[in-house]
């Protein structure tokens, strides 16, 4: 069961990095004034473990962060995918 942990980590990571490219996208979208990606988008995939990615690119990118919303609710779901991660490592391991 331990060998099962690093391809899930990978997919954590990959997860995260396609999550932190979205809030990229967005922001360049909201610059130049284009069709953006629904908020409700952000929040699924933050509720999918990408809660991590997003809060990273909303201070890298400085993007959705007068947004109450999003400054509460991101770091709630980032912290809800680390306790539901932390169950389910112990449930498989």
């Amino acid at each position: 069961m331990i060998s099962s942990f690093p391809p899930l980590f990978a997919l954590f990571i990959l997860w995260n990095l396609a999550a932190f490219l979205m809030v990229m996208l967005d922001k360049r979208r909201a610059r130049r004034n284009e069709w953006r990606i629904r908020e409700r988008t952000f929040f699924v995939c933050a509720a999918a473990f990408g809660a991590s990615g997003i809060l990273l690119g909303m201070h890298v990118f400085r993007h959705k962060t007068r947004h109450r919303l999003f400054t509460i609710g991101i770091p709630v779901l980032c912290l809800l995918n680390l306790i539901v991660g932390y169950f389910l490592v112990k449930l498989i391991a």
